[in-house]
């Protein structure tokens, strides 16, 4: 792709940031307040939570994704990963340099994947950025902040996340050599983080108040291989469940070739680790697999999901997929959409190839037209929501056990083991009931109370009485 670097957009009373007008408040006079942007994947994520726990620990008042505050400073953590990931970067950057123009703030630094893989272009494009750092870079950012990195702080962090879950990355980079990515341009080889530093964050976790570890990684699979010697996710798995606190556990990420069977084992035995993988495996056909260089075949693939379902009856897997590939013919995805349609995955997602420099199949001639790649990706999302409606069907009268995310309006909203906050399934759970008459107590007219009290973080035990394509709704038993 080739950056497209749009013109500074205007907007009345402020800057416009991510297509909302935002009115910060007039400029502290305060040089230690900063305002962190989060843009991209959960990873990302993370990495703004340990910004933001160093930057605390060096006496800096943070505040993240805050319209309206009044903080000088502002840090941009950026997504390299596809075309849309890109762009939104580059007009984010662009809207916080135009509000730095404006002098609605004062300094301006840029981090994270799109830094990484094009600070040379950054620089050239949009100059008044006042520095670029890439995903190795959290050092020398604090430096230029006049901020300590404090060691003894690994793994610490200002949750962003609601405080009863967390993403928890277990690794960084990947040696994977597949043919579509640009992941190991911008975050290097696999580093797996000691066992014990995981074991000892999950603890610090666990007395913030967090109940849920969302594993996080490049390739969960891959963990241990550089520090012990064998892929070791079964070993790090039955040491967090040890974690007193910790409820649920959930694995993001996990690459199929090569996975390590003996993670099913431990998944199927412990309570604590929900039934759940998110495994991408984003083709079925061999030509397409060996293409993207995933190192698998279609017969290897369907025998690894039908021995996870034996190993784990019940598991919810999520899958990702990837449709227009350079040499993706309709026959492949035909072959793709019945594979969707005889496997019945839980949960699945679809991207459209995005064609990435310096990746091996940037060499290959991108020939399938925009349009096509929609239409194939809208194919497969229309399959999937008739499974997924099914499946939703057939928990209706079940009983299943509820975490409290949030709630509104007249809803307090949750997910089972089953579901991944922001991109999974969720369950309504209907706070109020409808107008009584004669009144409810002594003294009250007619209308409407709660009758029911849920409080966000907590487990409950909720009968399922309605499914919808891709929620369901529920009453607390």
């Amino acid at each position: 792709m080739k950056l497209v670097f749009p013109p500074f957009l205007e907007a009345k009373g402020g800057g416009q940031i991510s297509g909302k007008i935002i009115r910060l408040k007039t400029r502290t006079t305060k040089k230690n307040k900063v305002n962190v942007i989060t843009l991209g994947c959960s990873k990302n994520i993370y990495d703004s939570e340990v910004l933001m726990g160093q930057l605390r620990a060096n006496d800096f008042t943070v505040s993240h994704e805050d319209d309206n505050s009044d903080a000088p400073i502002v840090i941009i953590n950026t997504c390299g990963f596809i075309d849309n990931a890109k762009q939104e970067s580059i007009n984010t950057i662009i809207e916080w340099a135009d509000a730095k123009e404006k002098g609605l703030v004062e300094k301006v630094y840029v981090t994270g994947c799109l830094s990484e893989r094009y600070k040379p272009d950054l620089v050239k494009e949009i100059p008044n950025i006042d520095e670029y750092f890439g995903t190795r870079d959290l050092p020398r950012l604090l430096k230029t902040l006049n901020a300590d990195y404090k060691q003894e702080l690994i793994g610490e962090r200002l949750l962003t996340t609601p405080m009863h879950y967390a993403y928890f990355k277990v690794s960084e980079g990947c040696d994977r050599p597949c043919s579509f990515c640009a992941i190991p341009l911008m975050r290097g080889k696999h580093v797996s983080i000691p066992m014990e530093r995981l074991v000892q964050q999950a603890k610090d976790l666990a007395r913030q108040g967090v109940k849920e570890l969302i594993l996080i990684a490049q390739d969960l699979t891959y963990y241990g291989l550089d520090l012990y010697k064998k892929r070791n996710l079964a070993k790090l798995l039955e040491r967090l469940c040890d974690v007193e606190g910790i409820e649920w556990i959930r694995l993001h990420y996990a690459f199929p070739q090569g996975f390590p069977m003996d993670a099913l084992d431990v998944i199927a035995r412990e309570p604590k680790i929900c039934k759940y993988l998110d495994m991408p495996l984003q083709h079925i056909t061999d030509n397409m697999l060996k293409s993207m260089r995933r190192g698998t075949t279609k017969q290897r693939t369907i025998d690894l999901v039908n021995a996870i379902r034996e190993k784990i009856p019940g598991i919810a897997i999520r899958t990702t997929l990837i449709a227009g590939y350079p040499g993706e013919t309709t026959e492949d995805f035909e072959e793709m959409k019945q594979w969707v349609i005889d496997t019945k995955f839980e949960r699945l997602g679809i991207f459209t190839y995005s064609h990435e420099e310096n990746t091996h199949a940037y060499k290959l001639e991108d020939n399938v037209p925009a349009k096509e790649k929609q239409r194939r990706a809208n194919e497969i999302m229309k399959a999937q929501k008739k499974i997924s409606l099914a499946h939703n069907k057939s928990l209706i009268g079940k009983t299943l056990k509820v975490l409290i995310d949030r709630k509104e309006g007249d809803y307090f909203i949750g997910r089972t083991e089953y579901d991944s906050p922001e991109v999974d399934n969720e369950v309504y759970i209907k706070a109020i009931v409808k107008p009584h008459s004669p009144p409810l107590l002594s003294g009250e007219g007619t209308g409407v109370r709660s009758n029911l009290y849920l409080r966000t973080g907590d487990f409950t035990t909720v009968k399922i009485t309605k499914a919808k394509d891709y929620d369901l709704e529920g009453e607390v038993i």
